[in-house]
């Protein structure tokens, strides 16, 4: 792949600018400067190598060269009522994409909020960092890492949750660039519902874990165990407890972990 073929694939999407990079540190930091100097609206960068990739709450996300796929979409024109909506864009985009090759009674869906999992297992991850000016997002930056190949699997004893890749989900070899453009399809067929009730209730009807009883971690470290009723119509999460009380998990506070159902 080059900074050519990039355009001769993506041609006829109505995307901005394209950049693509051999091997970055982070294709978000890259796009978030592109975003400062004024790149327009569905700029897209995307890399074969990614060294500083970073996911939720500081975690790193590695891109070894020709086995996954890392980029960064920029996108100025947003809705800044449903800002916190955009990791479940991303998150959407690559299940249905992956769900058209998958059986049905093993579907992609989305870890709440932003990752994707596959026989309960995380293959991609997504990370919309927001950059404001004064009350409202300037830009969101919209990073998106895809395991493809078996080599992109970390290995297990340097994760927190089980991982996989797409190959090993499809029994198959993949063309992670084709994969690119079916999921940039799918996320600007996405975009205009973002935050509407529609869009909350196909994040909904992907969403795992719900219907089981899961452990949420806060940042401050606190466990949170209920059962995964669903979303609220701003997509936060709604848990009840054993009680029957029910709690709402904001963004950006948690990890969310099925609980045994071996312990109960």
């Amino acid at each position: 792949m080059n900074q050519f073929e990039l355009e001769s694939l993506l041609s006829g999407l109505p995307l901005g600018k394209l950049r693509y990079y051999g091997k970055v540190t982070s294709t978000n930091e890259l796009a978030a400067r592109w975003a400062e100097s004024g790149a327009p609206h569905l700029s897209l960068i995307a890399a074969d190598e990614q060294t500083q990739g970073r996911g939720r709450l500081g975690r790193r996300w590695l891109t070894p060269p020709g086995s996954a796929l890392a980029f960064s979409l920029i996108l100025t024109e947003v809705k800044a009522e449903a800002a916190l909506a955009y990791n479940a864009l991303g998150a959407l985009a690559v299940c249905d994409t992956l769900n058209q090759a998958l059986p049905p009674m093993l579907p992609a869906q989305v870890k709440w909020p932003n990752d994707v999992l596959a026989q309960r297992k995380k293959l991609a991850g997504v990370l919309a960092e927001a950059h404001w000016q004064g009350d409202r997002p300037a830009a969101i930056i919209l990073g998106i890492g895809v395991n493809v190949s078996p080599v992109s699997v970390p290995p297990a004893e340097g994760l927190n949750f089980p991982a996989t890749c797409v190959e090993e989900v499809v029994g198959a070899e993949v063309d992670r660039w084709g994969l690119l453009r079916a999921i940039l399809e799918k996320l600007l067929e996405l975009m205009p519902y973002v935050g509407s009730p529609d869009f909350i209730r196909l994040w909904q009807m992907r969403l795992a874990f719900r219907g089981e009883w899961v452990q949420v971690r806060q940042e401050d470290g606190a466990l949170l165990e209920g059962y995964l009723s669903g979303l609220n119509p701003d997509g936060t999460l709604r848990l009840r407890d054993r009680e029957g009380h029910f709690t709402t998990v904001q963004f950006g506070e948690v990890s969310l972990r099925p609980v045994d159902s071996s312990s109960k």
